[in-house]
């Protein structure tokens, strides 16, 4: 397997601290691993959003369908991610969408943004799965006064492109509204999404894609991928799967070899989480800080956030780009400077989680689902840009699709549909980012 981080990103220790396993019980999500030879008509590789979504739908309708996971569904970004279920999925604003593929191309994408927020909604109504759901859309605030009217033109735009009301909030709003916080000069809210524990979602759609006849197995990497006679067989330590249809769903966690498309035409970038314990209503009194909104500020180099329902608050970033043990502690370091700048009233209060993971970029900036050129019968679905929660979803009901043949009547892009080009420097691209990093956090200072 060849790999762009270092071992460490793809073991345990970057999920030691991870607040999300401590809700579920210990056995949760514990499956068999493959052994012996298994004949399918779909594999799926990765169990994440992307997969799980892809084999419960590939379930429901009839075709028999194995998902495996080198370690277990939900144990890389789908069971380690802040919880956002919000618009997103292309790193690109709306107005530059809009430049660069047309305006029809544009809204379909729109269109779809909405509707991987309702298919997340519909999958947690219809198979009963409590995952911890809170706030009314999402709040984005202003890290700098100048931002203010760009916030105001933006909540123009969102009106426009998706049909709903903005609510803007001036700076003297924020402290009634919950949001008290010296370090932000107003903000807007989109009353679309919520948020949810990422991990029970996962599982939740895990059981139900075993309900519906999905064969998932876990402790099973693939060694190998190759097409013989007409079908795909991949390996795996303790058997083989064979598969007319070949389906990758395995995001910022790939391996560059398996298979040979994937190498180049995705970036893992690492996000980063800390969680406090619960906080009193007197330290939520005394920071100003009292409301449930999901939220995230205008940086390049973002901040996200929420206040949980148990009270404890949820504070990630991006930045980090190693995974050492160095690392780790100096991007934690980092994580709690920066919380401590926006939340002074918490300074005591103790962090005791932190995790890390990894999230996936492409070099156009947009999410990708559709065939891998060159490859008969195989599909893959990568790079949500950090919005994985809803668009990872929806990107496994156009996996499913593809996969038996059925027309789209759902919103698919032309821009989801185009092959992820290949970012320069090939498995050594990761160096490029301190610099990049490096810019970001210069634009973000003026």
């Amino acid at each position: 397997m060849k790999r762009v981080y270092e071992p460490m990103a793809y073991g345990p220790r970057p999920i030691e601290g991870n607040f999300w396993n401590t809700t579920v019980p210990k056995d949760e999500g514990a499956l068999p691993f493959v052994e012996g030879s298994l004949s399918c008509d779909v594999a799926v590789v990765g169990g994440g959003y992307t997969g799980l979504s892809a084999a419960l739908n590939l379930a429901e309708a009839g075709a028999d369908v194995v998902l495996v996971d080198a370690k277990h569904p939900a144990w890389g970004a789908s069971g380690r991610n802040g919880g956002f279920c919000c618009l997103g999925g292309a790193k690109l604003d709306a107005g530059t969408l809009e430049r660069r593929y047309g305006p029809s191309e544009a809204r379909s994408f729109f269109d779809a943004e909405r509707l991987a927020v309702e298919t997340v909604a519909e999958r947690l109504e219809r198979h009963g799965i409590a995952a911890d759901t809170h706030s009314k859309g999402e709040t984005m605030l202003a890290h700098r006064s100048v931002d203010v009217a760009t916030l105001e033109q933006k909540a123009r735009e969102i009106n426009a492109r998706y049909g709903v009301k903005c609510e803007v909030i001036p700076a003297d709003g924020l402290a009634e509204n919950g949001m008290a916080s010296s370090e932000f000069h107003g903000a807007i809210t989109t009353p679309i999404g919520f948020a949810l524990n990422p991990l029970k979602y996962a599982l939740g759609l895990e059981q139900a894609a075993i309900s519906a006849g999905a064969r998932i197995f876990g402790s099973s990497p693939v060694t190998a991928i190759a097409r013989r006679n007409g079908r795909w067989r991949l390996q795996v330590p303790h058997g083989t799967i064979t598969a007319r249809t070949l389906l990758m769903a395995t995001n910022g966690y790939s391996s560059e070899d398996l298979p040979d498309w994937m190498a180049g035409r995705y970036m893992p970038v690492q996000s980063n989480i800390l969680v406090t314990r619960p906080l009193t209503e007197e330290e939520l009194a005394a920071q100003g800080w009292t409301s449930h909104q999901m939220c995230y500020d205008t940086r390049n180099l973002l901040h996200y956030f929420r206040l949980m329902p148990d009270r404890r608050m949820l504070f990630g970033l991006r930045g980090a780009v190693r995974a050492t043990e160095a690392a780790h502690a100096g991007i934690r370091a980092m994580a709690r400077a920066d919380f401590d700048r926006i939340f002074p009233a918490w300074r005591h209060v103790e962090t005791p989680f932190f995790w890390s993971g990894l999230v996936a970029i492409s070099r156009d900036f947009t999410p990708f689902a559709g065939p891998m050129g060159g490859m008969e019968n195989a599909y893959a679905a990568m790079c949500y840009h950090g919005n994985g929660v809803a668009m990872g979803s929806y990107a496994g009901t156009i996996l499913a699709g593809l996969a038996l043949g059925q027309p789209e009547r759902r919103p698919y892009p032309e821009l989801m549909r185009r092959e992820p080009r290949r970012i320069p420097f090939g498995q050594h691209r990761r160096m490029v980012l301190p610099f990049v990093n490096r810019w970001y956090r210069l634009l973000d200072s003026r």
